[in-house]
């Protein structure tokens, strides 16, 4: 048990793009965009979108979900 870890996660998506397209869903969530997410949402569940396709969507939605905000919501308020 070192410091840096050595082990190669290969936890690459199956589609990048739409793994890209999960991490603005999770952005848009994050800061209250309805708008963006709920059209992210629906050009994945279109029909067009196979299972691969759908589980690298959500897979960059959670890879972004498990990042910390950088701030606190509740910042100096009184």
């Amino acid at each position: 048990m070192g410091l840096f870890n050595r082990k190669s996660n290969d936890t690459t998506p199956a589609d990048p793009a739409m793994t890209e397209k999960g991490r603005q869903y999770a952005i848009a969530k994050r800061h209250g965009d309805r708008k963006t997410a709920n059209r992210l949402v629906r050009e994945i569940g279109g029909g067009s979108s196979t299972n691969e396709q759908q589980a690298a969507f959500w897979q960059g939605a959670d890879d972004y979900d498990n990042v910390p905000p950088a701030y606190s919501k509740r910042r100096n308020r009184r």
